[in-house]
């Protein structure tokens, strides 16, 4: 009877184990939720110690997100995104300092019941490829740091067939290049305008 008595006791701990795991792993699927993003940037430096003037460029990727309830979610992007800006005045007058990052920013969102939504987080980015060689700097020496961090925050508008269009502004915390130059202050940082389409699937 004892043997009889313990497996009847483990058939249903089996059974409601089986069933609560079915149950949690399918409410993690219906709250992920996947997409793909692309736009236009207008990027520039901030307490450059040189006239500056804004470029434009592009960002393209994919993120993830996860909703907590309607009305909140934490969404996560993977983008490749050209930024810098174009120097005005002196000797390198019109030459552009261009910068590419894959960058990562994590948001929280809250989103309206009519589709306008609000986010705002950190955003680093990692460096993939630079096109400057002015202000003195040495052919083979790196002019940007390797990693770029910030915030970012936007506004925005989904329809309900997952399409939508939204507008963010990132302003980075740490300083784009640690290269010393005479009559020149390298200690400046990115900020970038972005506007961006965007379907969720």
């Amino acid at each position: 009877m004892k043997i009889v008595k313990n497996l009847f006791i483990g058939c249903i701990l089996l059974v409601t184990t089986n069933s609560f795991s079915q149950s949690f792993f399918k409410n993690i699927g219906e709250r992920l939720y996947f997409g793909v993003k692309a736009g236009a940037n207008y990027s520039d430096f901030t307490n450059a110690g040189f006239d500056t003037e804004g470029l434009t460029g592009f960002h393209a990727g994919a993120l993830v997100g996860y909703k907590f309830n309607d009305h909140f979610a934490v969404q996560e992007e993977f983008l490749y995104s050209t930024q810098g800006a174009k120097i005005k005045g002196g000797l390198m007058d019109g030459e552009d300092i261009k910068l590419s990052y894959v960058t990562v920013p994590i948001l929280l969102k809250y989103k309206t019941d009519f589709g306008l939504y609000l986010e705002a987080g950190p955003q680093i980015g990692i460096l993939v490829d630079e096109d400057f060689t002015g202000l003195g700097i040495n052919s083979g020496t790196k002019f940007a740091e390797k990693i770029d961090g910030g915030v970012a925050a936007g506004i925005g508008y989904q329809f309900q067939n997952g399409l939508g269009i939204g507008a963010r502004y990132y302003l980075s915390l740490t300083d784009v290049s640690k290269v010393k130059t005479a009559g020149f202050n390298t200690d400046f940082q990115n900020n970038t305008a972005q506007v961006s389409l965007f379907y969720i699937f």
